[in-house]
């Protein structure tokens, strides 16, 4: 898909950048636990990996912390200042698949404030809000 709007103009988009500790090895649980797939990768000579992934054409960044750049994992800070929310049309499915793939659930999927939602945190520190609007 290309991602010029019309008139040949970039469209804008935002897509995080989640720094971690073994970049190869979160590219490997994001394909497993969300079905990411691979769009760019870079590997350096030492193992470091900048990655570019999107789950059903939703885009998202992982890169090996870098604390020269001022780039930290959640693991080096303590925890994280940003929650990723992921919406998909089975909350329950796609959490399982997360849980299964080696996330801990920090609550359950359950029906709150318009939402069935639920959250957990990846191995590498980063909360994932999974769900959808109940219609």
């Amino acid at each position: 898909m290309n991602e010029a709007g019309q008139g040949g103009k970039l469209k804008t988009s935002i897509a995080p950048m989640l720094s971690v500790r073994n970049g190869a090895r979160a590219v490997e649980f994001y394909r497993s636990a969300f079905g990411a797939v691979e769009l760019f990768r870079l590997d350096d000579d030492t193992g470091a990996v900048v990655a570019r992934l999107a789950v059903d054409g939703a885009e998202f960044w992982v890169a090996d912390e870098s604390p020269e750049h001022f780039n930290f994992s959640p693991e080096t800070l303590g925890g994280g200042s940003v929650r990723m929310v992921m919406v998909v049309d089975d909350p329950d499915a796609a959490f399982e698949r997360a849980i299964h793939a080696g996330a801990k659930v920090v609550w359950p999927v359950h029906d709150e404030y318009g939402w069935r939602l639920g959250r957990a945190v990846d191995p590498f520190g980063h909360h994932w809000e999974i769900g959808k609007p109940i219609e």
